[in-house]
């Protein structure tokens, strides 16, 4: 696995994208680093955060639980939980509480019983839509726990 520092100009570009693309505020971080993990696939690390590129996409990394907290989120019950850490969609019915969120933004996923994050996924439609529904895919899962990214990730230490 290749990785390299980024200069301090490439790095306050990157920062404010994703800083954008997510609606949150981000630390300032001096040194990033940059791990080329697929062809399409990189983690991106520095102090106090941890960011997966895949393809165009920004994800939260799921270790990194201060920047989870800041995202929309659906806590689904415990039978979908076996299925979300094998990347399944979430289905509505498995859907037991949730925040407000908006189509094609990002939405974490927790656990009911411990309250953890499962995985990161896109809204496939509004938040508003889940009270009139009772069936369907809401969120695509884009990033889960064991995950090839997940895995990956654990083995890099900033």
């Amino acid at each position: 696995m290749k990785s390299n520092l980024i200069s301090k100009s490439e790095t306050t570009a990157l920062l404010r994208t994703v800083s954008e693309r997510w609606e949150i505020k981000l630390p300032k971080v001096k040194n990033v680093k940059v791990y080329q993990i697929l062809n399409d696939a990189q983690i991106i690390t520095g102090d106090g955060i941890k960011i997966l590129k895949v393809g165009e996409d920004y994800l939260p990394f799921l270790s990194e639980t201060e920047t989870l907290q800041q995202f929309p989120s659906v806590t689904v019950d415990m039978g979908a939980v076996r299925f979300m850490c094998k990347g399944a969609n979430v289905m509505r019915p498995g859907i037991k509480e949730f925040t407000e969120f908006y189509k094609d933004k990002l939405v974490c996923i927790i656990e009911e019983s411990q309250h953890k994050f499962l995985a990161v996924g896109k809204a496939m439609i509004d938040s508003s839509e889940l009270l009139s529904i009772k069936k369907g895919q809401v969120i695509k899962n884009v990033h889960y726990i064991s995950d090839r990214f997940w895995e990956t990730g654990k083995t890099i230490y900033d």
